[in-house]
């Protein structure tokens, strides 16, 4: 179905807000047919799909956490939109209810506790959605696009179960290039830096938001819509040879070799 049809059956996972509500629109507005995921945001969801360009649009819920919620969401989405043909794994936390979780100046128990919640959201659940989507792409080709982070690569010292999480996710990808290359199936990757949301306005403001736009020389930080247009690239016939590589999307604001 990639080669031959101009309207995609779309999954993206987080996509009632931010970088996964971008990500929705863009591959709308290409003509594709878009299962909204969220966890507990079913009527910023049911208003995206109500506004997305087009139609056929659904909404799919799942705690990425529960391996049996994510096989039925998944499911469910492929049904409803006879198929899947792209996956976009972009739901995640940054740590549980957002709390840092430093070697000193955590307990043990509250240590546990955030490794526990990080990794099963952005690797294991990621890990679990990307399975049961192969399973539907099988047969037909697709693509696979990732959302990671610059932190994989620079390190996040107040959440690392974060910056590990999102490594995770840059070697489950790659390993997947390879896996799912003899399927037609092409997994690619995007890293991006700091990136202006609903959730990041408070990050943003008073010499704090100064500071994290000086980080790039650019002085500014990502708009979702960029990020979307690199993973509706990725995500596009004419980008299978992409497959396996990780896009950094941070305006120059940390470089590596």
């Amino acid at each position: 179905m990639m080669s031959g049809v101009t309207s995609r059956a779309v999954l993206v996972t987080g996509a009632s807000r931010g970088i996964g509500r971008a990500v929705a629109t863009a591959f709308a507005a290409g003509g594709d047919r878009v299962a909204i995921h969220h966890r507990g945001s079913a009527e910023l969801a049911e208003r995206l799909r109500d506004e997305l360009p087009g139609d056929g649009h659904v909404v799919v819920r799942a705690d990425l956490t529960d391996p049996a919620a994510v096989r039925a969401m998944v499911d469910d989405a492929a049904g409803l939109l006879g198929g899947l043909d792209v996956l976009v794994n972009n739901a995640g936390v940054y740590g549980g209810r957002d709390l840092p979780h430093p070697v000193f100046g955590s307990s043990y128990e509250q240590w546990q506790e955030q490794w526990r919640q990080v990794l099963e959201t952005n690797l294991t659940g990621a890990a679990n959605v990307t399975w049961c989507a192969a399973q539907h792409m099988r047969g037909r080709g697709g693509r696979i696009v990732n959302v990671s982070s610059r932190g994989a690569f620079r390190g996040e010292p107040d959440q690392p179960a974060y910056g590990a999480s999102k490594a995770g996710l840059n070697a489950l990808g790659q390993s997947l290039a390879v896996a799912l290359a003899p399927y037609g199936i092409a997994v690619a990757t995007v890293a991006p830096g700091f990136v202006a949301t609903d959730m990041t306005t408070e990050h943003l403001s008073g010499d704090r938001g100064a500071a994290i736009r000086a980080q790039s020389p650019f002085d500014r930080v990502a708009r979702p819509a960029e990020i979307a247009a690199a993973v509706h690239w990725l995500a596009s016939p004419k980008a299978e040879w992409a497959s396996g590589t990780i896009v950094d999307l941070n305006g120059a604001s940390y470089l590596r070799s």
